[in-house]
């Protein structure tokens, strides 16, 4: 398949620049995968598409202000994203201007309470720092990082809380898992007083899920590695709902796929930690999940790819064609679909 066949037109104005007031008043495009057939809604009414006996898998991790602005001992500004973190004080990051941060380069943040070193440079031009502090690196980040919001948000965001899901947990991300955004404390006391089980994983998202697709054949696309968990209690009920009849629904492209990574083809999900590169495209024989909650997603990109498996191809582009069409909210801070 060609890279093209996943594409559609956005007009810009329809980018969210910013959250809605309301975490759950976002519109819901409601879609049935095996017919086409859609609704519209708002996020507030999901659990009216819900069962009791379902299982509903969230991803808790947590963005950390992964975006360091310092400058070089000659005096320059420097810009370090940091993407991974690779142990023994070590990130990969993205610099800019990557040019002048070669390797032995160093970089002073916060007038020298964070330093770094560039160690190598990757292949792909990202760099391995190693840091140098006094304390918790997380700490030292909280009071010197910014948030590293996706490059099509133009606009600052007032609350940093507002990239953060109301259930965030483990900090490591370098995005958020956004269509969790969408829920409220009170909407999740709703839908889990209706008698579906809600269970977490955590997927570290990092900027490679903003990475265009340049390989005009999809198989040729060389997916970035996250570091993904599954923790026993959540395999132990995700394979109890399914031994039971019931459904499994990933919020999030991120949940689907640490779900997907280590769900054996006997369909059994096993408690475990470590990477996952698994790229989900038309063809896919999804082994776990069977509905979905996302975002409105990029053009081209993998994860259209992916809600195509789920859903077809020519559903997801007639969905996206009509959601332009009534003016959805897209990315990370816009509307959400339920697949189901």
């Amino acid at each position: 398949m060609k890279t093209s066949d996943f594409m559609y037109d956005l007009p810009e104005r329809l980018i969210a620049q910013t959250p809605l007031a309301r975490r759950d008043g976002s519109r819901l495009l409601v879609l049935d995968k095996r017919t086409g057939g859609m609704e519209h809604r708002h996020f507030y009414e999901l659990p009216a598409f819900l069962r009791p006996g379902d299982c509903m898998v969230l991803n808790d991790s947590r963005v950390i202000p992964a975006r360091l602005i310092g400058s070089r001992p000659t005096g320059g500004a420097v810009e370090v994203v940091l993407l991974r973190d690779l142990g023994d004080n070590c990130w990969e990051c993205l610099t800019r201007p990557g040019r002048k941060m070669r390797e032995g380069s160093r970089a002073i943040f916060g007038g020298g309470e964070l330093t770094g070193q560039v160690e190598s440079v990757r292949a792909d031009g990202n760099r391995v720092i190693r840091f140098d502090y006094q304390g918790i690196f997380l700490e030292v980040l909280e009071r010197l990082g910014r948030m590293p919001l996706p490059p099509y948000i133009k606009e600052q965001l007032d609350d940093p809380e507002r990239y953060q899901t109301v259930y965030s947990a483990h900090p490591g991300s370098a995005a958020a898992p956004t269509a969790g955004l969408h829920f409220t404390n009170e909407l999740l006391d709703r839908i889990r007083a209706m008698g579906v089980d809600v269970r977490f994983v955590t997927l570290h998202v990092g900027l490679g899920t903003f990475r265009p697709v340049k390989a005009e054949n999809i198989e040729d696309h060389e997916m970035h590695s996250e570091f993904c968990t599954v923790p026993a209690e959540t395999a132990a009920a995700v394979n109890r709902t399914k031994e039971a009849g019931g459904r499994i629904v990933a919020v999030g492209t991120t949940s689907c796929r640490t779900l997907e990574s280590f769900t054996g083809e006997d369909g059994v999900l096993r408690p475990e930690s470590g990477w996952t590169d698994i790229f989900i495209y038309p063809g896919y024989r999804f082994k776990c999940i069977d509905a979905l909650v996302t975002n409105f997603h990029l053009p081209g990109s993998t994860l259209v790819m992916l809600v195509s498996a789920l859903a077809g191809r020519e559903n997801i582009l007639n969905a996206y064609a009509e959601a332009v069409r009534q003016e959805y909210r897209f990315f990370s801070f816009g509307d959400a679909m339920f697949i189901h």
